[in-house]
């Protein structure tokens, strides 16, 4: 239904003020929300050379009962992700259930046959800027619930390929995924203020030049 000319009007400059008002990536502070197109996001990633000087992966805390239900992280995820809720025994073992794995299009009934991945791996976020974190940043970091694209349930042979590889030597062996997990790439290393180095932008450059150009939306980490 076409809006009264008035109505229309006032419409279209509420709509440019929530554009206005809205902080760009680049100026919003930590606890903003941001929304821009994907491959804005991108540009707007500080692009740096990496350095994995002193990383261990013990510097990363996980996995962690943060609410303290009984459930630690990894737990939390699969719960979450489930596409048939599985039972919750003692110690939040878990019976049941059914998940799917979109890195390579596959279903699985038994919990122990899934990762977890951190999306942008632990490594990863240290070479790009997670390095200069405390370590409380950093095991929250390695425990995000609050950003259903940080963690992700994967089966275990698709997980321990890609490590802690980034989207310039590993992409997702299920094609239809790729434009996906490009995206939710872009989404968390701008939620934790991470950069990119010339190979991986040129990587998920060339991957979102054949993706719809999402808008994302992420609140900042930190």
């Amino acid at each position: 239904m076409r809006l009264p000319r008035a109505l229309g009007a006032t419409v279209a400059v509420v709509s440019t003020l929530a554009v206005l008002l809205t902080p760009t990536a680049a100026h919003a502070a930590p606890g903003d929300t941001v929304t821009l197109p994907v491959r804005d996001a991108l540009t707007a990633l500080a692009v740096q050379n990496e350095d994995r000087t002193g990383y261990e992966r013990t510097k990363y805390r996980h996995w962690i009962d943060a609410d303290r239900d009984g459930c630690n992280t990894r737990a939390e995820v699969l719960l979450e992700e489930a596409l048939i809720a599985p039972e919750q025994g003692t110690n939040c073992r878990l019976t049941g259930g059914s998940w799917y794995s979109p890195y390579d299009d596959t279903s699985f009934t038994q919990a122990r046959a899934l990762d977890i991945d951190h999306l942008v791996p632990l490594a990863e976020s240290w070479d790009s800027g997670a390095s200069t974190w405390t370590a409380a940043q950093r095991q929250a970091y390695a425990n995000d619930l609050d950003d259903p694209r940080a963690l992700i349930a994967v089966s275990a042979a698709s997980n321990r390929s890609k490590s802690d590889q980034d989207p310039a030597t590993w992409q997702p062996p299920a094609d239809g995924y790729r434009c996906t997990y490009a995206t939710d790439w872009v989404a968390i290393k701008t939620r934790w203020g991470l950069t990119v180095d010339p190979t991986e932008q040129a990587a998920l450059t060339d991957v979102l030049d054949t993706c719809p150009n999402t808008p994302i939306t992420v609140t900042l980490a930190r």
